[in-house]
């Protein structure tokens, strides 16, 4: 008895001492590059916009109602959120595979073997009737030990597949916020441009009914007037195309917030488009965590170094154990006589693949494989994020630059315009003068809105490529 029990301790101790191995390698993150700062040494502060949430950093009701929408709505970001349900089920699921594997039935069974064959004779003679009844009612279990720590890289696999589903939400809510903030400014400043282009449409009306009052008069040509009118169709036919643009970006618009084509309501001015801070960037290291869609891709990354271990302990020798009892009768009058109808089976095996065609082992090396190609992936994505801040910043400087210019060049234009209707009122100045004024104005007027409007898509990238918008 006590050898017994001192073999049963051994057993147990051996079997923990194999529980405690686990195969593959714990996961650690690749060097990656990354710069000490971004461009500008003022950026190189901690803090960062990325941190403020999105309600926080836009100021514009209108587009904070559109953002809204978005969330609740848009479609991309529905099936996202499904994903994340679906990987939450997965993980609740990996938490049981520790727990033995339990089945219950109940069978019946009717035999009549032929009365000239053995089992016909034997059953005649041993149970004196020419038929077989069997019933019974049993409780199986069966039990796989984790000795080689398949289990635990099944559910840290199973909990990263959860988290990269988060990321990617948050990924496309980052993507959401920028593609609605961006359609937005594109829109008012549309609104702006048809603003200008009727105001100098209405100028040009009246330069044309000037100049046929001077030709009436005799003191120009109808070649003038003629160059009038096509300075004023010029403005004219920018009218409907801007509208055109509008209405498209209306239902993009419309499109991202899940609803029908239609109108978007929005602010006459975008001046309080976003709150007065400091658009701080923050270090480049921080990118690793605060970014969606880059620690999507090392979760990616920490999933195929967790199937690396499962693949290897499919190789290694599996003990399985199991049990099982209930009920069985030859009669079901006697079914349930307890305790003469129990039976009971209990059973341990070590199974070691030894020989199937080379699938475990191509599939432990693809794994590896396919975890070198999520390091890569990882490492692009870093790089990528790194240049979108960059280039964003260089853009907002380079902007800012060009709206200086444009601010003096409209301005000058604006001057030039009304000093030469009054040189042309006056036979100072020909119509000719007056027309390449007035169309450098109007073109110089459009350029300030285009940079403005992109100066506000620059701020969004920015907050957007250093992973603001989730929130």
């Amino acid at each position: 008895m006590l050898q017994l029990v001192s073999r049963i301790l051994l057993a147990f101790a051996l079997i923990t001492f194999m529980i405690g191995c686990r195969t593959g390698k714990n996961y650690q993150r690749p060097e990656v590059l990354l710069p000490t700062q971004f461009n500008t040494p003022t950026f190189s502060d901690t803090s960062t916009i990325a941190d403020i949430a999105w309600k926080q950093f836009f100021k514009d009701e209108q587009l904070l109602t559109l953002i809204d929408s978005g969330i609740q709505y848009n479609h991309n970001l529905l099936i996202a959120i499904k994903r994340i349900d679906i990987a939450q089920q997965q993980v609740r699921q990996s938490k049981m595979l520790y727990l033995p594997e339990i089945n219950a039935g109940v069978t019946s069974q009717y035999s009549r073997p032929s009365d000239n064959s053995l089992n016909g004779l034997s059953i005649s003679n041993f149970l004196k009737t020419n038929h077989v009844e069997n019933f019974q009612a049993f409780i199986s279990l069966s039990w796989e030990v984790d000795i080689w720590g398949k289990i635990r890289r099944q559910q840290e696999s199973a909990l990263a597949q959860y988290l990269q589903s988060n990321e990617a939400a948050k990924a496309i809510q980052t993507q959401l916020v920028a593609s609605i903030a961006q359609g937005y400014f594109n829109l008012t400043a549309l609104d702006r441009q048809l603003a200008i282009t009727r105001k100098n449409l209405a100028l040009s009306d009246s330069f044309v009914t000037a100049t046929r009052l001077l030709r009436d008069a005799g003191l120009v040509n109808s070649l003038a007037v003629q160059q009038a009118q096509s300075q004023k169709q010029n403005a004219a036919i920018l009218l409907p195309q801007l509208e055109e643009e509008i209405a498209l970006q209306e239902n993009a618009l419309q499109i991202l917030t899940g609803h029908l084509p239609g109108k978007i309501a929005r602010s006459a001015t975008t001046t309080a488009a976003f709150s007065q801070q400091q658009f701080a960037t923050g270090l480049p290291i921080a990118l690793l965590s605060r970014r969606p869609d880059v620690r999507e891709q090392e979760l990616e990354l920490i999933i195929a170094n967790a199937r690396i271990g499962i693949a290897q302990a499919n190789m290694y020798p599996a003990l399985n154990i199991t049990a099982g009892g209930g009920l069985e009768s030859f009669k079901a009058s006697n079914w349930f006589n307890i305790p003469n109808s129990l039976f009971g089976f209990a059973a341990g095996a070590i199974a070691q693949p030894i020989f199937q065609h080379r699938e475990l082992k191509t599939a432990f090396e693809i794994s590896k494989l396919q975890r070198d190609q999520a390091v890569t992936r990882f490492r692009q994505s870093v790089l990528i994020a790194t240049t979108e801040v960059t280039n964003a910043l260089i853009q907002a400087e380079k902007l800012k630059e060009q709206q200086v210019i444009a601010i003096s060049q409209t301005d000058t234009l604006q001057k030039a315009v009304a000093n030469a209707q009054l040189l042309f009122k006056s036979d100072l100045a020909n119509y000719l003068e007056v027309l390449t004024a007035q169309s450098n104005a109007l073109q110089a007027e459009l350029n300030l809105a285009t940079i403005e409007r992109r100066q506000l898509n620059t701020v969004v990238e920015l907050y957007r490529s250093l992973g603001g918008g989730w929130k």
